[in-house]
C-alpha cells in the first residue's frame, strides 16, 4: 500500500513537472511569435527618439518624454505613473546658428554645450583667439585683458580626423606610428599650455567669461567619423559652443597662420530655474506574490546633442517592448512585474538611487532587476554581481531562452558587486540582485556615446529584437520561479589588506536637487 502511494505521488510530481514545462514552452513561443511578427520596436524609437527627442535632464522634452511613456503604456493596457525623485536645473535648448565671416564666409558645424547660457536673443560678432602660450600665470592674466568681446578656442585642433581604425586599414606602421606620436606630442603641448595658465578645464572657462570674452569655443572629438561628444557648459554668462572637428581645424589653422576668423553667434537656450524631476514606473500585479517583484530597468535620460538613441533609447525600448508582450502572453504574473525609466543616471544614477531610498519595500523584495544601457548591440555577458546563488537562478532561468539568443551570451559567476556603470549598481549597493544585460559595442564608445550622432539610424534592430525576447523570457522565468532569490548568503570581495570579507558597497545618496556644476 506504501509503495503504491509513493509510485502516485511520483506520477503526481512528474505530471506536474511537465505540465509546467508545457506552460512554459507555450509562453515562450508566445513571446518569441509576438515579438518577431508583431514588434512595436520602430515605432517606438520613431516616438521616443524622433518625436520626442532628447532627454536631458530638467528640460521640457524630459518631461515630454516621461509623459508619453506613461500615455504609451496605459494604451497597452498597463498601469504607468511618473514619480518624483527630485529637483534639477532647468534649461531648454534652442538655436544655435554659427557662421564664419571672415577671411571667408562658411555656416559652421556648432552646438551650445547642455545648460549653456544664450546670446539673449542677439547675434554677437567676434574675433576667435586661442588660449595663448604663456609661461606663466602673471603672462596669462596679462592677456586675458586682451580678450574682451572675443571667442575663446580653449581645445587644440586634432591632428587627424580619421579614426584609428581608419588609419589601421590603410595607414602603413610609418605613418600609424608618426601620427600617434604626433598627436601625444600635441596633446602633452596643449596639456602644459592650460597648466601654464595657472588652471584648469574646470576654472578656465569662468576666468575667460569674467575678463569678458564673448563666448568659448571647443571641439570635445569621440576619435569616431565627425562624431564630437556633447557635455555639460562651465560658463554662467556667456555661451559655450562645441564646434565640429573639421570646421574647428580649420579656425584653429587660421589663428596659428595669422589670418584672425571673425565669427558670428546666435543661441537661444532658455534657464527654466529649478524644475520638478521624474522616474517613470510601470507594473503589472502580480496575482499569487504581489508583494515580490520583478524589475526591467533602463535609464530614460540622455545627453542632447543626439537623441540619446543607444544611450539608452535602445534599452528604453527594449523594456518597454518586454512589458508589452509580457501583457500580452503573461497577463496574471506570479510576481508584481515593474519597470523602471529612470531620471538623471548621466549625472550618477541619481533616479534610482532615489527610486532604492524611497521603496525599501520593493528594494527587500526583489527577486531580480534585469537593466539594459550600453548601446545597440545583443546582450553577449551577464554577471552575478557578487551573488553566490546568481549561477543557480540565472541559469535556470536562461535555459527557457532560445539557444540562438543565450548561445551569444557569456555568463561570469560569481561575479563582483558594483561596477556602479548604470542604474542596476543602486539596487547591488542595497544588496539587492540587480543584472546588467550587457551587449556588443557596435564602437559605441567613439561613435554613439554622448555624441551629437547618437540617433535613430545607429540603431540594430534585429539586435534590439533579440534583447527584447530575452528580456522578457528572463523576467518571466524570474516571476514564475518557486523560489525566491536568497539574500542572506552572498559572495563578497575580499579586502587586499586583510583578507577578510568585505561589505557590500554603500548606497549612495542621491542627488535630489542638481544643476549643470
Amino acid at each position: 500500500m506504501k509503495n503504491t502511494v509513493k509510485l502516485f505521488m511520483l506520477f503526481v510530481l512528474c505530471f506536474a513537472i511537465s505540465a509546467q514545462a508545457q506552460d512554459t514552452k507555450a509562453i515562450v513561443e508566445k513571446i518569441i511569435k509576438e515579438a518577431n511578427e508583431n514588434s512595436q520596436l520602430e515605432n517606438i524609437a520613431y516616438e521616443l527618439l524622433d518625436k520626442n527627442g532628447p532627454r536631458l535632464v530638467g528640460t521640457p522634452q524630459m518631461n515630454a518624454a516621461n509623459d508619453w511613456a506613461v500615455a504609451k503604456y496605459k494604451s497597452w493596457g498597463i498601469d504607468a505613473r511618473n514619480e518624483k525623485w527630485g529637483e534639477w536645473k532647468g534649461w531648454e535648448r534652442g538655436i544655435t546658428h554659427v557662421d564664419m565671416i571672415a577671411p571667408r564666409v562658411k555656416s559652421l558645424e556648432a552646438m551650445q554645450l547642455a545648460w549653456s547660457p544664450s546670446t539673449n536673443g542677439k547675434e554677437v560678432t567676434g574675433d576667435v583667439v586661442m588660449v595663448p602660450n604663456v609661461a606663466n600665470e602673471t603672462e596669462f592674466k596679462t592677456w586675458l585683458k586682451t580678450i574682451k568681446g572675443k571667442f575663446i578656442m580653449v581645445d587644440m585642433a586634432q591632428p587627424t580626423g580619421r579614426p584609428d581604425y581608419n588609419w589601421e586599414k590603410h595607414g602603413t606602421e610609418e605613418s600609424i606610428k608618426k601620427m600617434r606620436d604626433d598627436r601625444a606630442e600635441k596633446s602633452r603641448a596643449w596639456a602644459e599650455r592650460i597648466r601654464n595658465t595657472g588652471l584648469n578645464a574646470r576654472t578656465l572657462p569662468e576666468a575667460l567669461e569674467e575678463a569678458g570674452a564673448a563666448g568659448i569655443l571647443i571641439s570635445n572629438w569621440s576619435r569616431g567619423f565627425g562624431v564630437n561628444k556633447i557635455f555639460g557648459a562651465r560658463t554662467k554668462k556667456v555661451p559655450t559652443i562645441d564646434i565640429g572637428l573639421e570646421d574647428y581645424g580649420t579656425l584653429f589653422r587660421m589663428v596659428e597662420h595669422g589670418d584672425i576668423p571673425k565669427i558670428t553667434v546666435k543661441a537661444t537656450s532658455k534657464d527654466l530655474g529649478m524644475v520638478p524631476t521624474f522616474n517613470t514606473i510601470a507594473e503589472i500585479k502580480g496575482s499569487e506574490k504581489p508583494n515580490e517583484y520583478v524589475m526591467l530597468s533602463a535609464h530614460f535620460d540622455s545627453w542632447d546633442g543626439g537623441t540619446g538613441a543607444t544611450d539608452n533609447g535602445t534599452g528604453t525600448m527594449v523594456m518597454m517592448e518586454a512589458l508589452r508582450i509580457l501583457k500580452l502572453v503573461y497577463p496574471n504574473p506570479k510576481r508584481t512585474i515593474l519597470v523602471g525609466h529612470w531620471g538623471s543616471e548621466e549625472q550618477g544614477l541619481n533616479g534610482s538611487s532615489a527610486f532604492v531610498e524611497d521603496h525599501p519595500e520593493i528594494v527587500n523584495n526583489l527577486q531580480a532587476l534585469f537593466n539594459q544601457d550600453n548601446g545597440t548591440g545583443r546582450v553577449v555577458n551577464i554577471s552575478g554581481q557578487g551573488f553566490l546563488h546568481a549561477y543557480e537562478y540565472i541559469n535556470r532561468w536562461l535555459s527557457a531562452v532560445p539557444r540562438s539568443i543565450s548561445g551569444q551570451i557569456e555568463t561570469n559567476f560569481p561575479g563582483a558587486p558594483g561596477g556602479g556603470g548604470s542604474d542596476y549598481a543602486s539596487f547591488v549597493a542595497a544588496g539587492a540582485p540587480g543584472f546588467s544585460l550587457s551587449s556588443l559595442s557596435w564602437d559605441y564608445g567613439t561613435y554613439t556615446w554622448h555624441t551629437n550622432r547618437d540617433t535613430y539610424d545607429k540603431i540594430i534592430f534585429d539586435d534590439v529584437r533579440n534583447n527584447a525576447i530575452l528580456t522578457a523570457i528572463l523576467v518571466y522565468m524570474a516571476s514564475e520561479d518557486a523560489n525566491t532569490f536568497p539574500r542572506d548568503k552572498s559572495v563578497l570581495p575580499m579586502s587586499p589588506r586583510t583578507g577578510e570579507q568585505m561589505a557590500w558597497p554603500s548606497p549612495r545618496k542621491p542627488t535630489r536637487v542638481g544643476g549643470n556644476d
